[in-house]
């Protein structure tokens, strides 16, 4: 072998003199030297302290001394800590940058930076690198004032001396360069700073930016070099080769798999032409692959990049222009190679072929031996020498020189061109990545990070249960709940949804049956030791662990799938272009079709190869739904199902996509995403999220636009397009939280529209479907369309369109912008403008097209979406610079994503967004209703349902806060009236009074409205509330002074009453103080003192009693019959019974009807009423209101205080006739027959029998004089004993006080009692604390617990009657079972807080008789008064009792001691049986709750009965109900027979073939178009629902017999469902909790 060292004079040059060069820097090569080329030794250690545990590579030191070394070696260390300090990466070695944080919305990131601050320029890097912008590596940094501008010196020189030369030079010496970080010590700092998974995105993102990537990594403390083999693990490369018969030949492979030719780069010495630029012009002239020192911001003081070696590779486009014609890797070490042995080494060892750059061959050269060594070796060896002018010579096979001095790059760069093709071809050497980590000196990433380490493993351990598989059949042995069983569920639930039987009933049974077996198939299959093992691992590892085996396991099912997907899509791709060819040429339609079936079986093989990560847990998604539905864990799952969700819960948080619609079985798992939903709320709190939603046809760039605008994962593994919907969470930064309105946004990506693979499906219903459920889905819409080409334009605009009117329709307002990609020339504005107008043009085209289909009268694209043409239109110039598969991202499609995310996220900041526990609910919704088909007339919004329900609960505390406040006040004014404090009601006191209550009321509305976690939904009914609130503040003040200016007028009249009495008791209490003073000598024969007075007491009761009369019985019902005979002409038949118009089941007997109606269709006839459904709900309303308003009448007859009298029956008999007459001169459909007046008055009165006989003992007990007299006798007594006794008039006085407050002290204390207990109620009773729905699901509990059809009629038919019966029963109850421990403790307590009250008024009276020197009348006018709020007592109870000198201190003392005993004595009665039977009934606790809780919507659905379940009374909005029932239960029947219906409202209006006749008229209309009925059906809101609504099937199987019995019809047995049999009471029950 020839010497490859010529021997020549200048090769003899003293040693000393080359080694003295050696240290000087050359000049000619500033920029391509590290500062530390010299100075930093390969061995260094952050901690100078731990050098010598660390083994590393040594740099040759010859020519330095010790002492120099250990010096340079401290300036090295210094100048890398100074620089990551700059960077403001101090510490970030051991916290690592994570990828979480890079990626979360943060104000830096929605900025465009062209230039930065010093300290922003990691984020800067990292933002441009992510989103592919290869200009991340030319940053600008702005520099302080100091630095901007050049130092001046000011030199002076005199006129005689100027001087150029002396001049400069001194000007020089004042002139100091700003120091400048370089821009790859910027991209190195970071890759020592990330954490695996930031390294590995980052990596990933360079290589798309077709940048050289690290190869080979000294570390910067410790020189050890490490292989980075992890951050390779997610490039794949793709190129084009041409065969021998020059077909091209298409590969993508990852790129650490792939075996390419290598050519290794490197330098020895110092030498004046760039070696990483001339590598550039051989790979791609137009693109800085590699970094130099030409590009802008180098810098001559880079820290970070010598050593490093960086590898990329060419890929070929298959034409004749490309460069090479295969892969060929590039290697270049950064740096003399000489003083990086052992780098050296092992490229030299793994290349094809080497190509080293020096000044000249010099054998006495240090690097000599090494050269002589490369060109003795068998590997292909290419000098280029900066120094020499030749051109390409061989100095023998494989050696080559080329000389660069003189020549043009472009003439050297195609030499070496051709050299190194013809090398590689030649050469039979290949390079593979993974290789490179067998060397014993190098440190693997991989195996050096523990928990990557252990992840492989595992996810190794994981892939070999699949060796020797057939990959076809992988799926079905592995994952089998996903497969077919899945797809029939799916079909079965579509079909469900989509009646097409008129026996609706036992269809949706039998659907539900099948459906339950499908699952129960599914829960029977074992579960896959593949599954088994990845449930055990991830519930088992920590956290980092895990995400590394999710992301082997991606890698390594990537590998093991990517050959079988390639050649299947290369056939199909083959396939599809020969179908093509021959519906060019008309073929024939055999051939057309055969190629059909080809291309459906190619697309039924790649679904079945398709094997990624999103299939696993698609299979764990379906193992959780099916033991969901059977309610039991699987035998073989190691985990309790339940805790399934937190692992899809914990990928997501990780930043993982979850499967949202599986494309294969197009339909939404919606267990498993609620479940998830869940799992995701209790880990990171109910956080409000922004929604979205991208979609647009296959392969128009959105995976890669979300990619690089977010840094999303890909949905899908590597080799498929996305299939179904995926979405992923992105956080937002905490400094942008409070500006964006949302924590998290949430990216939903979908298949491309139009997908090939669906030819031959029904891809118009699919696209249709998947376009609504993510329009309905997000906050807003990307509508991503690839070029400008009209038809694929037309296409999927119609498909979004529609979608968006959709939304109209159902009150959801998202937004949308449209991103048109691959458009050249953005920049020319008329351009744009045109396409704008084209644009708006199209969508106000489709607009008028879907309008048609959808029913509605939108007439062009504004009228559906707020849309602004100029803003919400972006293009985007070609993502690639260039046609070739080594042309880079092009930067104006960075910034277009830049302006697209900005524009994103201002609609997130106007937006409302979600709250996540929301998401769940809405996302069943959208798809509950896409199933329904008909999307418009059955969007149920379960969101919006709970929030009204929610705020129903506060408007119901809201009312009870005002009405609770002005019970009170009344209260005190009723006693004002009654002790003639006052003698006028006077309205602006009651507003006054109850002004404090109605702010804190305002001002928790206020704080509701705007805290509440709902508060976007809540908001669109704030106005009406408010409203509703008002009016009932001002209603309340007006009953309640109508109410008190009853008492005044009703005092007046009661007066005489009262001042009898008084005077009767009066005038006992002389006659008795007369005889006592008589016997008072005899005081202590007590036989005849009780004689005496027994004497007296007779004769003055029986003169009493012969001024008074007794009070006798009354007979209501006797009076009903004769005011009927007397004023009305109706001979009423006493021994007739009359029927109860409130139990009846139809009103037909009662009215004149002209002809029979019906509802729904049986076998061409309808379902027939005698009396018109609609007709009967009114009269049964009306009949409801009429009851309502005598009920009002009686109260106001305050009988208790008043008495009974005749005329109270005539004033509601006169009141029923006005109300029934009126009701027929409205109608025009009917007229009442007389007896319907009747048994109306008969059935109200004898409702109110009870309360009036009750009110009516109240007002005998209190008046009668037997009654009342023979009640006092024993108090009579004491007071005689004590006059005989010589007791102090102070004492009988007291005691006279306390005998008349007893009465009143008893019934303030039980009123004020009843109001606390109703508080209690309303926060402890679960059947009484909530809004109307939560009253109505207790009720229909307490109806199935009992079983009485009675009572359940009663609910169907007068639903407000057994609401009141049930309070009263709930409250008694209440009263019964806390009586102990709550009713009579509170009692106690109003005792004694009413005892003390009035023991301060005895004292303050003292007080007052004495400083104004009165008497005992003064005392009793202070007492009286002060007490007159609080009790009925007041002066006139004492007209006619002398007052004798008292002694007022004696008095307190015996009022004390009396009122103890009467507190005693009224505590030992207060029980159940008197509390609070000796009440009246409007201060009973039970009618409190009534008044509060009945004040709501009663109005019934016109099909199957049930009640509005609305708070108010008169609400904003349609009527609902939270479940309809069965509609015989109500009495409907197919017209032409006797047999009882079995429909459900809620399944009737989801079935096209379904019909009914409204309104008595014999027209069939569609159920699912029932509002166009108009009248009661255009205000109800019947949403579709195929729930299983177990309640009231239960119910007609269990009281069939009575049903049929009371409506004299017949239920068909084989109408209802055998399921429907199976129905336990105990089930019905509980689904009471699901559906209200």
């Amino acid at each position: 072998m020839r010497d490859i060292f010529p021997q020549t004079e200048r090769s003899r040059t003293k040693k000393t003199e080359r080694e003295q060069l050696l240290l000087m820097p050359d000049s000619s090569e500033n920029t391509d030297t590290c500062v530390t080329g010299k100075i930093i030794p390969e061995q260094m250690t952050e901690d100078s302290t731990s050098n010598d545990s660390v083994k590393g590579e040594h740099k040759e030191t010859t020519g330095v001394r010790p002492d120099q070394h250990l010096q340079q070696e401290k300036i090295g260390r210094e100048k890398i800590k100074h620089l990551f300090h700059k960077l403001h990466l101090e510490g970030k070695r051991c916290n690592k940058l994570i990828t979480s944080d890079v990626l979360q919305i943060t104000e830096h990131s929605l900025q465009f930076h062209e230039s930065c601050a010093e300290e922003e320029l990691v984020q800067t890097f990292l933002q441009k690198v992510l989103m592919m912008n290869y200009r991340a590596r030319y940053i600008h940094v702005n520099k302080t004032s100091q630095q901007d501008h050049t130092q001046e010196t000011h030199i002076d020189l005199s006129e005689d001396n100027v001087d150029i030369f002396k001049a400069v030079s001194l000007s020089d010496k004042g002139t100091m360069q700003p120091e400048h970080i370089h821009p790859m010590d910027v991209q190195m700092a970071v890759f020592h700073c990330a954490d695996g998974f930031l390294k590995q995105m980052m990596v990933t993102k360079l290589s798309q930016c077709q940048y050289a990537l690290p190869l080979l990594v000294p570390d910067p403390f410790t020189q050890q070099t490490e292989f980075p083999l992890w951050t390779f693990r997610q490039i794949n490369k793709s190129w084009k080769m041409r065969s021998i018969n020059n077909e091209i030949i298409s590969q993508t492979q990852p790129i650490y798999k792939a075996e390419t030719p290598m050519v290794f780069f490197f330098r020895f010495g110092s030498v004046s032409s760039s070696k990483s630029q001339l590598m550039n012009s051989l790979i791609n002239e137009k693109h800085n692959t590699f970094f130099h020192r030409n590009c802008p911001g180098s810098s001559r003081t880079r820290v970070l990049l010598d050593g490093v070696v960086e590898i990329a590779w060419f890929c070929p486009s298959g034409k004749n222009t490309d460069k090479f014609t295969e892969c060929v890797a590039f290697c270049n070490l950064h740096g003399d190679a000489g003083d990086h042995e052992k780098k050296l080494q092992i490229l030299t060892e793994i290349s094809s072929v080497n190509v080293v750059l020096l000044p000249q061959l010099d054998r006495n050269d240090r690097h000599a031996a090494k050269i002589q060594n490369l060109y003795k070796g068998r590997k292909p060896l290419i000098c280029i020498f900066t120094k020499d002018e030749s051109t390409v010579t061989e100095m023998m096979k494989g050696k080559y020189k080329i000389g660069l001095k003189n020549r043009s790059q472009s003439d050297v760069s195609e030499e070496l061109r051709r050299i190194i093709n013809d090398c590689v071809s030649e050469s039979s050497h290949t390079f593979r990545l993974e290789d490179v980590s067998k060397h014993p000196d190098v440190r693997v990433d991989e195996e050096d990070d523990d928990d990557c380490r252990r992840g492989r493993e595992a996810a190794q351990q994981m892939m070999s249960l699949l060796e020797k598989r057939d990959l076809r059949e992988i799926k079905d042995s592995f994952l089998p709940h996903q497969g077919k069983l899945w797809h029939q569920w799916s079909q079965k639930n579509r079909e469900l949804h989509r009646p097409r039987t008129e026996e609706i009933e036992i269809y949706i049974s039998r659907k539900q049956t099948e459906m339950m077996n499908i699952r129960q198939q599914q829960h029977s299959f074992k579960i896959s030791d593949f599954i088994k093992f990845l449930t055990k691992k991830m519930n088992s590892d920590a956290e980092h662990e895990k995400m590394f085996f999710l992301k082997w396991l991606r890698i390594l099912l990537d590998e093991y799938t990517s050959a079988d997907l390639s050649a299947l899509h290369h056939k199909y791709d083959e396939t599809w272009s020969k179908a093509i060819k021959l519906k060019k040429k008309h073929g024939k339609s055999e051939q057309r079709k055969a190629e059909q079936k080809d291309l459906e079986k190619i697309s039924e093989e790649l679904q079945a190869v398709t094997f990624g990560l999103e299939h696993i847990m698609r299979e764990i998604a379906q193992i959780y739904e099916s033991c969901s539905f059977v309610n039991e864990n699987k035998k073989d799952l190691q985990v309790n199902f339940s805790s399934l969700p937190t692992l899809a819960a914990e990928m997501m948080i990780s930043g993982s996509p979850l499967e949202l619609m599986d494309g294969d079985a197009a339909h939404v798992p919606v267990i498993w995403i609620s479940a998830v939903l869940d799992e995701l709320v209790q880990k990171l709190g109910d956080q409000r999220v922004f929604v979205l939603s991208v979609l647009g046809l296959r392969g128009s760039g959105k995976s890669t636009m979300l990619n690089a605008m977010f840094g999303l994962q890909s949905a899908v593994s590597a080799g498929r397009c996305t299939r179904g919907a995926f979405m992923q969470l992105i956080r937002v930064s905490d400094e942008m939280k409070t500006q964006m309105n949302t924590d998290y946004i949430l990216v939903v990506e979908t298949e491309g529209l139009h997908a090939r693979e669906l030819a031959g499906r029904s891809t118009k219903d699919h696209d249709n479907e998947l376009a609504t459920f993510v329009v309905g889905l997000g906050n807003l819409t990307l509508i991503n369309i690839f070029g400008e080409n009209p038809s694929e334009m037309q296409d999927i605009l119609q498909i979004v369109v529609q979608a968006f009117l959709r939304m109209k329709k159902v009150r959801l307002n998202p937004s949308c912008v449209f991103v048109h990609q691959n458009i050249p020339d953005v920049r020319t504005g008329g351009r744009n403008m045109e396409g704008r107008r084209r644009l708006q043009e199209t969508l106000d085209e489709m607009t008028n097209l879907a309008a048609k289909d959808e029913d509605s009268d939108a007439e062009c694209f504004s009228d559906v979406i707020r849309f602004d043409v100029q803003n919400d239109v972006k293009y985007f110039t070609p993502l690639w610079e260039g046609n070739t598969l080594i042309a880079p991202p092009n930067p104006n499609y960075c910034e277009n994503i830049q302006e697209l995310k900005k524009s994103i996220l201002s609609h997130a900041t106007q937006s409302h967004g979600m709250m996540l526990a929301h998401l769940k609910d809405h996302i069943k919704d959208i798809w509950e209703d896409i199933l329904n088909e008909r999307f418009i007339f059955r969007f149920r919004n379960a969101l919006e349902i709970s929030a009204y329900r929610k705020l129903e609960t506060e408007y119901s505390k809201w009312s009870w806060s005002l009405r609770r406040a002005m019970m009170e006040y009344q209260n005190k004014l009723h006693n004002k009236i009654e002790n003639e404090v006052i003698h006028e009601v006077d309205e602006t006191d009651l507003q006054r009074e109850l002004k404090k209550t109605s702010e804190e009321v305002s001002k928790s509305m206020s704080e509701f409205f705007e805290k509440d976690k709902d508060k976007d939904i809540l908001i669109q009914w704030k106005t009406s509330f408010e409203i509703k609130i008002k009016e009932l503040r001002e209603n309340i003040i007006r009953e309640t002074k109508r109410k008190l200016l009853e008492i005044l007028q009703q005092r007046d009249l009661k007066k005489m009453i009262d001042a009898l009495r008084t005077r009767h008791e009066n005038t006992l209490y002389e006659r008795s103080k007369e005889l006592a003073l008589k016997l008072k000598t005899k005081a202590d024969d007590e036989e005849r003192l009780n004689k005496k007075f027994d004497l007296i007491w007779k004769q003055s009761v029986k003169k009493i009693i012969k001024d008074t009369p007794a009070i006798k019985d009354i007979d209501i019902m006797r009076d009903v019959r004769e005011i009927l005979s007397a004023n009305y002409g109706t001979p009423v038949d006493h021994s007739k019974t009359r029927s109860d118009v409130f139990s009846v089941m139809s009103y037909y007997d009662y009215v004149k009807v002209k002809r029979s109606s019906g509802f729904f269709s049986k076998a061409k006839e309808s379902l027939g009423y005698a009396l018109s459904k609609e007709d009967d709900i009114q009269i049964r309303s009306f009949v409801t209101d009429v009851v309502q308003q005598t009920d009002t009448m009686i109260q106001s007859f305050n009988i208790s205080e008043m008495g009974y009298n005749i005329c109270c029956i005539q004033q509601l008999t006169d009141y029923i006739k006005k109300r029934v007459t009126k009701y027929e001169e409205g109608s025009m459909k009917c007229v009442f027959k007389k007896q319907f007046f009747i048994d109306l008055v008969y059935s109200i009165c004898k409702r109110a029998n009870e309360m009036i006989t009750d009110q009516h003992r109240l007002f005998r007990d209190a008046n009668d004089p037997i009654i009342y007299f023979d009640k006092k006798i024993k108090n009579y007594y004491s007071i005689f004993q004590k006059y005989c006794h010589g007791a102090a008039s102070a004492s009988i006085f007291g005691e006279i006080i306390c005998q008349k407050l007893k009465k009143s002290i008893e019934q303030s204390v039980y009123k004020k009692t009843a109001r606390d207990l109703t508080d209690e109620m309303r926060m402890n009773c679960e059947s009484l604390n909530g809004n109307r729905s939560n009253l109505e699901k207790n009720i229909l509990k307490t109806l199935a617990e009992e079983e009485d059809f009675d009572k359940y009629m009663n609910y169907i038919h007068n639903p407000r009657d057994l609401f009141k019966s049930f309070i009263r029963d709930e409250v008694s109850q209440y009263i019964t079972d806390k009586f102990s421990l709550s009713v009579f403790p509170r009692m106690k307590d109003n005792i004694e807080l009413l005892q003390q009250k009035i023991m301060r008024a005895a004292h303050e009276s003292t007080e007052h008789v004495q400083e104004n020197r009165g008497d005992a009348g003064l005392w009793l006018k202070s007492f009286t008064q002060q007490l007159s709020d609080e009790l009925i007592f007041s002066e006139e109870h004492f007209s006619g009792v002398k007052l004798d000198y008292v002694d007022l201190k004696l008095l307190e003392d015996v009022i004390r001691q009396e009122l103890t005993a009467l507190m005693s004595e009224i505590s030992s009665r207060f029980n159940t049986e008197t509390f609070p039977v000796d009440l009246d009934y409007k201060f009973r606790p039970d009618e409190i709750v009534i008044d509060h809780l009945c004040h709501c919507c009663w109005v019934q659905c016109p099909f199957c009965g049930a009640t509005c379940n609305k708070t108010l009374e008169n609400h904003d909005g349609d009527h609902s109900v939270g479940f309809h029932r069965v509609t015989g239960i109500a009495g409907l029947f197919y017209r032409g027979s006797r047999d009882l219906a079995v429909k459900i409202c809620t399944s009737a209006v989801a079935n096209r073939n379904q019909y009914f006749y409204p309104n008595n008229s014999d027209n069939l209309l569609p159920s699912t178009e029932y509002r166009k009925a108009g009248g009661v059906y255009a205000d109800w809101s019947i949403p579709p629902d195929l729930s299983d609504l177990p309640y009231w099937k239960w119910f007609v199987c269990r009281f069939k017999d009575d049903l049929e019995k009371i409506y004299d019809k017949t239920f068909v047995c084989s109408e209802i469902p055998d399921k429907w049999r199976k129905y336990s009471k105990q089930e019905a029950i509980q689904s009471l909790n699901q559906y209200i």
